[in-house]
């Protein structure tokens, strides 16, 4: 490809608001992307290239695993989505559309309803069992806050696949074929990821992991332990909850005077001069579904994990939290949320077991109590582990927590029998003769986010540092001023050879040049000029040192 020719050039200019990722400012910069509307992205043919190159990764590894690639429409008609109720519970980011007829539509965000529906049009049998079907799709998600380039979009290519087995035995070794294929798929991509325990979120199951590379720009935190033994997201990790008074003698419940002023954690820190864990707190929320009012309570020193709270209570994407207007409607307002005796419902962390007399609960003008142990003076309808852990909290094993970020690039779902249950007809034969239902599995991948996790591992001061397998280019072919005849020849020889090569044939400063090679990434940069006579100097972007040699050396290189 001839760079004077290339649609997309590199641009120094001021890049638009929101754009503090470098893989954004890098991929705009270097012409790859460019943003449509907030959230929707041209990929320029050099970034398509890119794309293509990792969507060519993942399908090989995909077709290597016995997935079966195959294509859904872009359209889901509605009433799939109805049928398992995700129109409640993903309906903060589903879009929806009608047709001439009034036919009611989704815009796929995701592909479970769609890959069932077409499975169960099927009569199929344990003989056809298990299978994997995948496809390569445009997705829509109607975030609320598109950020980060390519890193939250709006609309995306992702990969997204779907197991069909007979039971919970067979999908294990699904799941397990699936989590090494994407170790695969980023390894190849030059990407190291670690497979975190994660939230399924709406998408339904019991378990699922995010693959994560480990940057500190990520939206993923997540906590690991020294040995590597246990890597789980923010939204579950677990920790044991430590015991900080367990010899004090039970006090007698009080009641006692308190000045107005002491409302906050931090006034009741400087007011009573004790830590964090001995006071009482609680943070309120609403159902948005139903209206009720729900009053998380747990230790002073932790906070509420609003992920694990949705899940204890079934509620999943549910909770708000709760307005002023909340407040006044339970009698009562910020700073003064009682321990119990509220009209809502409770639900309390496993720390409220762990303190001897609490201070704190129930807060008036000018008093509050004291010595307040739970199951003796309250209790919660529920008690669950609904914390937020922490960097040097204490892991299950007993290992203390180490807190990491990263971008998620990948993820792997157990499914179950959430969907195959809900749609009527998804359903198989076994060797009983017995209809069953399904146990599925689901697993994506993000090619737009991926190629920005790349460039958020993969740059300098100067540009991109593409790895070698998803480059663009292999090569970047700078010629200066006065060998224009012989840079055409090595050009040609290059194609010939079948070198992905992209030629700066422009008429510009070898400044120019030199600077845009850098910013693009692509791995070798051969330079052609009077200097080096019959040889190119060959340097490649991740090296300082550069070298002369033939054109029969350079494409006995390249075809390493």
């Amino acid at each position: 490809m001839r760079y004077s020719k290339l649609f997309g050039k590199t641009s120094f200019g001021e890049i638009q608001k929101g754009s503090g990722f470098i893989s954004h400012q890098l991929l705009i910069k270097a012409g790859y992307v460019r943003e449509s509307t907030a959230g929707r992205y041209y990929f320029l043919p050099l970034g398509w290239r890119v794309h293509e190159k990792i969507r060519a990764i993942i399908k090989d590894e995909m077709d290597k695993a016995g997935a079966q690639e195959m294509i859904t429409p872009v359209l889901h008609p509605l009433q799939l989505w109805q049928e398992t109720n995700r129109t409640n519970t993903a309906g903060f980011e589903l879009m929806t559309i009608k047709d001439r007829r009034g036919a009611e539509f989704a815009l796929g965000g995701t592909a479970e309803e769609m890959m069932v529906d077409v499975v169960r049009g099927f009569q199929l049998s344990y003989r056809d069992l298990p299978f994997n079907i995948y496809q390569f799709s445009t997705k829509f998600r109607d975030e609320m806050r598109a950020r980060g380039g390519l890193l939250r979009v709006r609309e995306f290519v992702m990969k997204d696949a779907y197991s069909f087995d007979a039971d919970e035995e067979n999908f294990k070794r699904e799941y397990d074929k699936m989590a090494q294929a994407y170790y695969s798929i980023f390894r190849r991509m030059g990407l190291n990821s670690v497979m975190v325990e994660a939230d399924n979120g709406y998408i339904g199951g019991e378990y699922c992991h995010e693959f994560i590379v480990e940057s500190e720009v990520g939206e993923s935190r997540f906590l690991a332990t020294p040995d590597g033994s246990m890597y789980a997201h923010e939204d579950v990790a677990q920790f044991q909850r430590s015991l900080p008074n367990p010899d004090e003698p039970v006090k007698e419940f009080q009641i006692i005077d308190q000045p107005a002023w002491v409302k906050t954690m931090e006034d009741n820190e400087k007011h009573y001069g004790q830590p964090r864990w001995r006071y009482l707190k609680n943070v309120v929320y609403r159902h948005v579904g139903t209206g009720e009012i729900i009053i998380a309570g747990l230790r002073g020193d932790l906070d509420v994990n609003k992920t694990k709270l949705e899940h204890a209570i079934d509620a999943v994407g549910q909770l708000e939290e709760a307005t002023d207007d909340d407040l006044i409607r339970l009698g009562t307002q910020r700073g003064y949320v009682h321990s119990w005796g509220h009209p809502a419902r409770y639900i309390g962390d496993l720390s409220l077991t762990t303190v001897r007399n609490f201070i704190g609960g129930q807060k008036e003008e000018t008093t509050d109590s004291i010595n307040v142990n739970y199951g003796r003076d309250f209790t919660c309808s529920m008690l669950a582990d609904i914390a937020m852990a922490q960097e040097g909290y204490i892991a299950p094993d007993g290992q203390p927590l180490i807190e990491k970020r990263g971008i998620e690039v990948g993820n792997i779902f157990q499914l179950g029998y959430h969907y195959s249950t809900k749609m009527a007809g998804a359903v198989f034969v076994d060797q009983d003769g017995k209809e069953k239902p399904y146990y599925m599995g689901c697993y994506g991948i993000g090619l737009g986010r991926t190629m920005a996790a790349i460039v958020e591992i993969y740059h300098d001061d100067k540009g991109i540092i593409w790895p070698d397998a998803v480059a663009p280019f292999q090569v970047h072919l700078v010629s200066l001023a006065g060998v224009e005849e012989q840079a055409a020849e090595v050009y040609a020889q290059l194609n010939a050879a079948g070198i992905e090569v992209l030629w700066d044939d422009r008429e510009v400063s070898a400044g120019v040049k030199f600077g845009d090679a850098d910013l693009l990434g692509i791995p070798v940069r051969l330079v052609i000029s009077k200097r080096t006579k019959d040889k190119l100097e060959w340097k490649r972007r991740d090296g300082e040192a550069s070298e002369l040699i033939d054109l029969e050396t350079v494409l006995a290189k390249l075809k390493l």
